[in-house]
């Protein structure tokens, strides 16, 4: 016969678990990845079995053998889940010992040495892609133009949008924003003929993140807090700078540029590093989307979304004390 285990209220009825969440915004990043797989091909393919591979035996190696857990936690797809964030933010040619440091320190260093899901204070797949680019920076800047489908490690590369903003702002040439892609082909992916380099796994079609977002909302595993305020920010930030110098490229350039949406939509809505309430998701958006268009614009590397997200999960206990409600029947202190 179980036992009645009695607990203090509040008292929550639904349906979310662990697993549900995990598991939809794995479907949710399903376009994206078929669309890494046709713009990539077998690049594509290794990089992310690669990395979701790693990442699931790490967790599980860790949880039997260094931390000892009697329930192990691979299978509620975290694990699995981290794997593809990671690759999503990495070339698809980076060779397969540097994936596998990559996911080293995703689930060795960010999750699992702070207790496993649920206690990490930094979003694990970009502390693996931060500590890559810090390791090996010409291995992570090195882009391979898309259409390349039976290429991996002998890629053609190319420059991308992000690189050629840095350059018109380093340069203070504003006609060399005339390169940059359309809009559109930016929305829905470079064509294979365009010369660029199409950038991160993820970040190549801004529709098929759209199209994720779309269904986490109509799940309702996400809010729209965090990623509208992130897009909304950067879009008037950017906007701003541009109008008062044509150095900095259009707003809807940089939106659809990098992994801005990959990191706004999917990375900077993880539970356990963002607030808990939609007035402190707000504050944390709008903090992202300024950090990012600063660190694009001013600092060392043409991409500042992931420093940008990390930073903020720092401040994040700081905006849930600060945002906190107030406890029901608290009556305020007399000074």
């Amino acid at each position: 016969m179980g036992k009645l285990i009695v607990s203090l209220s509040p008292h929550a009825h639904g349906t979310d678990t662990v697993e549900r969440n995990m598991y939809g915004v794995i479907i949710a990043l399903m376009p994206a990845l078929l669309v890494s797989f046709i713009y990539f091909g077998l690049g594509s393919v290794i990089v992310t079995a690669t990395s979701v591979a790693a990442c699931v035996f790490l967790e599980w190696a860790i949880s039997k053998y260094i931390l000892k857990q009697e329930r192990n936690t691979i299978c509620d797809g975290s694990a699995i889940l981290t794997g593809l964030l990671l690759a999503f933010n990495l070339p698809s040619n980076l060779p397969i010992w540097i994936i596998l440091i990559g996911a080293l320190f995703a689930i060795g260093v960010a999750k699992m040495t702070f207790g496993g899901l649920g206690n990490n204070l930094f979003n694990p797949a970009l502390v693996g892609r931060a500590a890559l680019l810090v390791a090996f920076p010409a291995q992570m800047t090195s882009w391979p133009q898309a259409g390349q489908l039976g290429s991996y490690l002998d890629a053609e590369t190319g420059a991308t949008p992000l690189s050629i903003m840095k350059a018109a702002i380093k340069s203070g040439d504003a006609s060399l924003l005339n390169e940059l892609p359309e809009s559109l082909h930016m929305f829905i992916g470079l064509p294979s003929d365009c010369g660029y380099g199409a950038g991160s796994l993820g970040e190549v079609c801004a529709l098929a993140l759209l199209l994720g977002l779309a269904f986490m909302l109509w799940k309702k595993i996400i809010t729209w807090h965090i990623p509208v305020s992130i897009i909304c920010t950067v879009f008037v930030f950017a906007g701003l700078l541009h109008l008062a110098n044509p150095i900095y490229a259009d707003p809807i350039s940089v939106i659809f540029s990098g992994g801005l949406m990959l990191g706004a939509i999917f990375m900077a809505t993880d539970y356990v590093t963002s607030p808990m309430t939609p007035k402190g998701q707000l504050i944390y958006g709008v903090a992202i989307g300024v950090l990012t268009v600063i660190i694009r614009n001013w600092g060392a590397y043409p991409e500042g979304m992931s420093f940008a997200i990390l930073i903020m999960n720092a401040f994040t206990p700081l905006i849930n004390n600060y945002v906190k409600p107030k406890r029901f029947g608290e009556v305020p202190a007399k000074n």
